[in-house]
């Protein structure tokens, strides 16, 4: 086989690791739904969501705020996300000022109210600023949710909420992370603006129609 072939027999192995923890992530359905449905009461509440990790996770925690800032399918109103990894006079103040490991869990302590959403992304689950922001997260009446590998690491023992995707492979867990990002964005919008909302609606005339 000459340089070509094995290149794209490279591509195709990774390729379906890549399918093939997604399948895996089936099985763990339940607990990403039970994660949206959180989101969904905290926006129809009023509240916003933050979320954070380092590197890959830091650019997925920008990535998922987008969405809800934005829009994913449906044009309406922005949904208050906030990726706490962008203000970097922020996170070197803290850093240098007390330690790394509360970059994250101080901007909460300040921008966080109770009811909001509070997102971590780790691929081990051992990020120590993102586990000290779960804890702060619970401290301050935010729910907490742990997106993580599968084993979870400390981010599974302190959240509310924990969905650890069926991987220990960081790039395979990061690309279902982004996944799961894109699917509550999805639910999220669906429910508030679109065809869930409408479906709501259509129940709740029913129910007052029967009463009445």
């Amino acid at each position: 086989m000459g340089a070509q072939g094995i290149v794209a027999q490279e591509f195709e192995r990774q390729l379906q690791a890549s399918i093939d923890v997604k399948q895996r992530l089936l099985a763990e359905a339940r607990a990403c739904v039970d994660v949206a449905q959180v989101l969904i009461a905290a926006y129809r509440a009023g509240n916003a969501l933050f979320v954070f990790g380092n590197g890959g996770s830091a650019a997925d925690a920008q990535h998922i705020a987008a969405e809800f800032l934005g829009r994913f399918y449906i044009e309406r109103p922005p949904l208050a996300a906030t990726a706490l990894t962008v203000n970097t006079s922020a996170l070197t103040a803290i850093g240098n000022d007390y330690s790394f490991d509360e970059v994250f869990a101080r901007q909460l302590r300040a921008l966080g109210k109770r009811g909001d959403v509070a997102l971590g992304i780790s691929t081990s689950g051992n990020a120590a600023n993102v586990v000290r922001a779960l804890e702060a997260a619970r401290e301050a009446g935010l729910t907490s949710v742990a997106l993580t590998g599968s084993r979870g690491g400390r981010a599974k023992e302190v959240a509310d909420y924990w969905v650890g995707v069926p991987s220990d492979d960081t790039p395979r867990v990061q690309e279902a992370h982004i996944t799961i990002g894109h699917i509550w964005s999805a639910l999220v919008e669906s429910a508030l603006f679109g065809e869930m909302a409408k479906a709501d609606a259509d129940a709740a005339q029913v129910e007052i129609s029967a009463r009445g």
